[in-house]
């Protein structure tokens, strides 16, 4: 069931007096119904959906306007303060009363069929929206803070834009092939890491979508709401061990399992007893590559069967991608090409659109009506990779510390972050000035 229709009158900023600038018409996001198979009541909340409702859609509107994949409402004494998260980048999403703020959040809670009475617990839920032809999931969190106040957090996700596979990802054909040879062993450890809001599980998942699922056979038992082709879910036991859950899969000829990130070292011991007779992909959160493997041969407690097990870690960065309707082409000094270590016959590289200030006017053109002027649209995975060979395999075995893994990856030639980042310049998907930013931070 579909809530509300309609136009959108866009006001000026609330802290704004200038009440002249001109109103200008827009579809309002179109609220479809709670997610995880809970129920909306609507009629019991009438009042509050007659005072609130409105200003839920305008806010959560604008967030879709402008490409928000996280909005934050926090409030703060008679103010509420929103913030919102655009390609990894925070902006700031204007401000609102006190009580404003909290109609709104109750709202949230009524449209995720979740309490919205209840006040002094942490919630969660989701809802279904539409804006503009595009179908969204709009995940929901509210958790109490001092004073009886709440902070709201909506993660966003446009279920038109597919990250999935290794293409998606903008995967260079090396690495494809990478993650290819690694599962063909039928054996070891693939892990992907990373730290939270990096993106590790969507590279995850792109990893599992690089196997060849025509000549390998993929089980899964982790818990996910993502859809998984031509893999098969299986159904644990009651009772069973991580242990003897896999035993029975590699007993119906699995090739592959994909199991739930790992997050101690039980199930790090459980995994790798394993990992000799079959290949295993999973997550776990770790700084890079080579803070992961000494995480695991840590939790092991047996750096040799963790120099045996661990056959490939992935790690990633996000970085913005230039928008491809406003970029600017420039030929590139010889000396810039030295100093970051692209090719010397790279002829062309691309950078952020700046406004065209007309010369007798002084004025700036439009925006660009794509980006809105921002000259970044959307964001790509820098990889980086460490794929175990045998000289790494001795250095795990004497439980080595990750910059000594890092270093000895690097002479191995495996992938850097550096090195896939400058692919990504070549290629014109983002900028020079881009990957400084992402790697200061």
């Amino acid at each position: 069931m579909a809530w509300g229709f309609g136009k959108k009158q866009r006001q000026p900023d609330k802290d704004d007096d200038d009440e002249d600038e001109d109103d200008e018409d827009v579809d309002l996001v179109n609220f479809q119904g709670a997610m995880f198979d809970r129920t909306t009541d609507m009629a019991a909340n009438a009042r509050l959906v007659q005072a609130a409702l409105r200003p839920t859609k305008d806010l959560i509107t604008d967030a879709l306007e402008r490409r928000a994949e996280i909005l934050r409402m926090e409030i703060k004494g008679e103010k509420a303060q929103v913030a919102l998260s655009i390609d990894g980048l925070p902006y700031s999403g204007g401000r609102m009363p006190k009580s404003q703020a909290n109609a709104i959040i109750q709202m949230l809670k009524v449209l995720c069929g979740l309490d919205a009475r209840l006040r002094g617990r942490p919630q969660s839920g989701g809802v279904k929206a539409e804006f503009q032809g595009t179908k969204y999931e709009l995940a929901v969190e509210v958790t109490p803070q001092a004073e009886g106040t709440e902070r709201l957090t909506v993660r966003i996700r446009n279920l038109s834009i597919k990250l999935e596979t290794p293409n998606d990802l903008g995967f260079g054909e090396p690495l494809r092939q990478s993650i290819r040879d690694l599962t063909s062993n039928r054996h070891g450890l693939v892990i992907c890491c990373g730290m939270p809001g990096t993106g590790v599980t969507t590279t995850t998942y792109a990893v599992l979508r690089g196997i060849d699922v025509y000549l390998y056979s993929i089980y899964s038992i982790a818990k996910t709401s993502r859809e998984l082709l031509n893999i098969k879910q299986f159904e644990v036991n009651a009772g069973d061990s991580l242990t003897q859950s896999m035993m029975r899969m590699m007993r119906e000829e699995a090739d592959v399992i994909f199991v739930d990130p790992i997050r101690d070292a039980e199930t790090t011991k459980e995994l790798m007893g394993v990992a000799n007779r079959i290949c295993i992909v999973s997550e776990m959160q770790a700084k890079d590559c080579s803070h992961a493997i000494a995480q695991l041969t840590q939790w092991s407690g047996d750096p040799q069967l963790a120099s045996e097990t661990i056959d490939g870690v992935f790690s990633q960065k996000l970085v913005r991608l230039l928008c491809t309707q406003c970029r600017e082409a420039f030929r590139p000094n010889p000396k810039l090409l030295e100093k970051v270590g692209l090719p010397p016959e790279t002829k062309i590289l691309y950078r952020k659109g700046e406004p065209i200030v007309d010369e007798k006017t002084g004025e700036e053109s439009e925006p660009c009506d794509k980006c809105g002027g921002v000259g970044f649209y959307g964001r790509v995975a820098m990889i980086e990779a460490i794929l175990v060979t045998d000289p790494i395999r001795k250095l795990i075995a004497t439980g080595a510390p990750p910059d000594q893994i890092k270093t000895l990856a690097r002479a191995e030639g495996c992938l850097t972050f550096h090195r896939d980042g400058l692919r990504l310049v070549a290629e014109g998907k983002t900028s020079l000035e881009e990957l400084q930013r992402v790697f200061k931070g």
